[in-house]
């Protein structure tokens, strides 16, 4: 059985701490023998629980819970694609302790990296990867590797990275930088083993988001095996822009296909400008699973994808009666 110390914020940053808020998924992955830190920073009672919705911006405290944030009323309302995601992850009582800067790094949900009796290169550099050949229904059509086709599984970024997000990250010290969304995320080429931008010891503190008639038009469509506490088989957050029945921005991006949410700009450049109608909507939609590169087992999701996003165009586009 594992051993390791509880220790609080502030202590010197050593390799193989790790944090902890509400350890919905590090316990688990602990339990699993995945990972074996020594060290728990607890973040439990040092970063912010706060929502700060106005008309121009969102920020959310790294601690706000999963639950709180999508019931939010200005998130409801200026973000609706967020509140959807969040709601459409995991079960009620998962939400109510995870945390949005745990959920950005949740870890993937691949069959072979969450056994530890089977090869991985995410755990061990060199080891293989036996998804490749093996069980892949799950994962990347986009974004992945020779080293590596595993997803991220969580419906929070794919929402962010469609509307821009921004991440506050602080390093041991204090210094503290932004990163775009965009940016946050490494695909894995020749290190899979290495999944985000962050410094050893940095942390998420908050995220920010700008308000857009795209966001406030927007809706989340999560495509999965059951109805509940169930991954993304493919995602989409959509959102539109839509004046005098004309599309001035539309966002597009998937969950469950890539490595990182994976935004469609090709579909966006394909909505903007065009008419509001299903025949637009059928063309743009029609580029989603463009570039894809399946393993054999996950070849339908590029279809799924073309239908998922399709879905999503329709969802928004009847809230503005078209």
């Amino acid at each position: 059985m594992q051993t390791f110390e509880l220790i609080a914020p502030g202590a010197a940053w050593r390799d193989g701490d790790a944090f902890i808020a509400g350890g919905t998924d590090l316990l688990q992955l602990m339990k699993n023998e995945v990972v074996a830190p020594r060290r728990l920073v607890d973040l439990s009672d040092a970063l912010s629980h706060d929502i700060v919705a106005t008309d121009a911006n969102l920020e959310l405290g790294a601690l706000c819970g999963m639950n709180q944030t999508a019931m939010h009323d200005g998130v409801k309302k200026q973000w609706p694609a967020i509140s959807q995601a969040l709601l459409s992850a995991a079960s009620p009582q998962i939400r109510n302790m995870g945390t949005i800067g745990g959920n950005l790094l949740q870890r993937t949900r691949c069959g072979y990296f969450r056994d530890v009796g089977f090869p991985c290169n995410k755990r061990q550099p060199g080891a293989g990867c036996p998804a490749i050949r093996g069980d892949n229904r799950e994962l990347a059509i986009f974004g992945g590797s020779a080293q590596c086709i595993a997803t991220h599984p969580s419906d929070l970024p794919v929402a962010l990275m469609a509307f821009d997000a921004e991440l506050e990250l602080t390093a041991p010290g204090g210094k503290t930088r932004r990163v775009p969304i965009a940016g946050f995320y490494r695909p894995p080429g020749d290190t899979p083993d290495i999944e985000t931008v962050l410094l050893p010891g940095e942390m998420i503190v908050k995220v920010h988001v700008q308000s857009s008639a795209a966001a406030r038009n927007s809706c989340y469509v999560k495509v999965r095996d059951r109805t509940s506490f169930a991954f993304a088989l493919v995602s989409a957050a959509v959102g539109l822009d839509i004046a005098n029945h004309q599309i001035r921005d539309a966002r597009v991006a998937l969950g469950g296909v890539a490595p990182m949410p994976w935004r469609l700009t090709h579909v966006e450049d394909a909505l903007r400008g065009k008419p509001a109608t299903a025949e637009a909507f059928a063309a743009a939609a029609a580029c989603a699973g463009d570039g894809a590169k399946g393993a054999g087992g996950n070849d339908f999701k590029a279809e799924l994808a073309r239908r998922t996003v399709l879905r999503g165009l329709h969802t928004v586009a009847e809230r503005e009666n078209l």
